[in-house]
């Protein structure tokens, strides 16, 4: 390989960049062999070292160290040097152009007018990562992890307490980089500073460990703001991870987002099957762990803990909701997209085969809602109710909103303090007795969260008991999602 096509520099006078698999490169060979008789062009081909002919002006550039160097993004490219500087380029054949190009009026005669280019393999997005590594330096500033060469990767990682349990992908520097397109920050930016250890973590350090989750590059803004609204005072994911109860953070999202990244909304939407669920959800969980050091037996102290906590994320059914959004019920605007952060428990099933009516179904739901987290308390844990669509078209064809809806339920919510104070019933939890004698609603205002999501069929709906609100406990919080 000639020392120019190593460095990078091109030679004064005419360079041509083609390829083998480019039928407009084909097009043009003619073209090419012309011009390196009469202007001793130079062509540097990118996959094949015989092509356009097996000449001493065509160099191979296979290992694209020319292309990369010279921002080839298109085949074929023809430039021209003067005293080692480009001065001037024009991509794809058009004959004008390169006739105009060249100062031979005659050129490419016999050829079609115009043929676009292909693209370049020095920007395929499998390719280009590796070059940048190999050439220009990834620019990435994590700590770098070399693996013994018998080592597993998979096994390592195990080994090093990286994972939640499960296997996690790699994170090679290709994949890193690639994962960063996926937004517009710089991945030096501080997002967030992450319990519990409250270690800053990056836009980089974000992207770690959605590669390790197994995210797409697409997915990295929704993994940002997740990350954004659990560090947050009011969410308190410090306490989120030092309560013994079974409660973790379980996301909701709401506008364009869900369709652009094919979110599950429909069909076992708070469980398993669908990659941007599954995946959003746990790099948040992986960030937490290896960044801010929230290790289960450490400051993670569950008594139990709940399969939630692998990462859960449920897409809202806006098309198929008569109601107004989530979303809408934290302020934004319809149409903007954005994910809430909830502290809760598992999802816990809600039966209701038979009532035909809103009246009943209400009734129902406010009974089994009385019981969220447990009977013998109020006001002092949230919830939220995942309303079906064949439980919702209850309250459609009845014409209720959701407002309705919230103030029907209320009213079946009030609970007469000396039902569940200590002692009644002959149980020994619940409220002190000095609250005897009063109604409490079952929950804060605002505190019951209303989502509509799930398959076309079924009379079947989820309710997610909450973890301790106010102060002392975690209230929801919502981000706008951007890239």
């Amino acid at each position: 390989m000639s020392e120019t096509s190593r460095n990078g520099t091109l030679p004064d006078g005419l360079v041509a960049v083609v390829k083998r698999d480019c039928e407009t490169c084909v097009t043009v060979v003619p073209v090419l062999e012309s011009l390196a008789e009469t202007s001793g062009l130079v062509a540097y081909t990118q996959d094949d070292a015989t092509f356009p002919v097996a000449g001493d002006w065509v160099i191979d550039d296979t290992d694209l160290v020319v292309s990369w160097h010279n921002d080839i993004e298109t085949v074929p490219t023809l430039i021209r040097v003067e005293n080692g500087a480009e001065v001037e380029r024009i991509v794809g054949w058009s004959a004008e152009q390169w006739r105009a190009f060249t100062g031979q009026d005659a050129l490419g005669e016999g050829l079609p007018e115009f043929r676009p280019g292909c693209g370049s393999l020095s920007v395929d997005p499998t390719i280009a990562p590796g070059l940048a590594i190999a050439f220009g330096g990834s620019g990435l500033h994590a700590r770098r992890v070399e693996l013994a060469t018998l080592e597993d990767d998979a096994e390592a990682m195990f080994d090093r307490g990286w994972t939640d349990g499960l296997p996690v992908v790699p994170p090679t520097e290709e994949r890193v980089m690639r994962m960063l397109e996926g937004t517009t920050r710089e991945a030096t930016d501080v997002v967030a500073v992450v319990p519990p250890n409250l270690h800053e973590v990056t836009v980089e350090k974000v992207a770690i460990n959605a590669v390790m989750a197994g995210c797409k590059p697409e997915y990295l803004p929704v993994v940002l703001a997740c990350v954004e609204a659990i560090c947050t005072d009011e969410f308190n994911m410090h306490g989120v991870l030092a309560t013994t109860m079974a409660v973790g953070p379980v996301f909701v999202v709401n506008g364009p987002i869900r369709k652009d990244l094919g979110m599950n909304s429909g069909m076992n939407a708070l469980g398993h099957g669908t990659r941007p669920n599954s995946t959003i959800p746990r790099a948040v969980q992986l960030i937490v762990r290896n960044v801010g050091g929230g290790y289960p037996g450490g400051v993670d102290r569950s008594t139990q803990g709940n399969p939630g906590k692998l990462g859960l994320m449920i897409a809202e059914d806006e098309e198929g909701s008569p109601w107004t959004t989530y979303s809408q019920d934290q302020g934004f605007d319809a149409g903007v997209s954005t994910v809430t952060a909830f502290c809760s428990e598992g999802p816990h099933t809600f039966v209701d085969q038979v009532s035909r009516t809103p009246e009943s179904l209400t009734k129902h739901l406010a009974s089994m809602l009385l019981h969220s987290n447990t009977p013998r308390q109020v006001m002092g844990m949230d919830a939220m109710l995942v309303v079906s669509p064949e439980h919702m078209q209850r309250f459609a064809d009845a014409g209720w909103s959701k407002d309705r809806f919230r103030e029907e339920l209320d009213t079946h919510l009030a609970v007469n303090t000396d039902d569940i104070i200590r002692g009644a019933g002959g149980i020994e939890e619940g409220m002190p007795e000095g609250f005897a004698g009063n109604t409490f609603p079952k929950f804060r205002p605002g505190g019951l969260q209303i989502v509509h999501a799930g398959g076309p069929a079924g009379l079947f709906s989820s309710i997610l008991s909450g973890w301790l609100t106010g102060p002392m406990g975690s209230v929801p919080v919502t981000r706008e999602i951007s890239a």
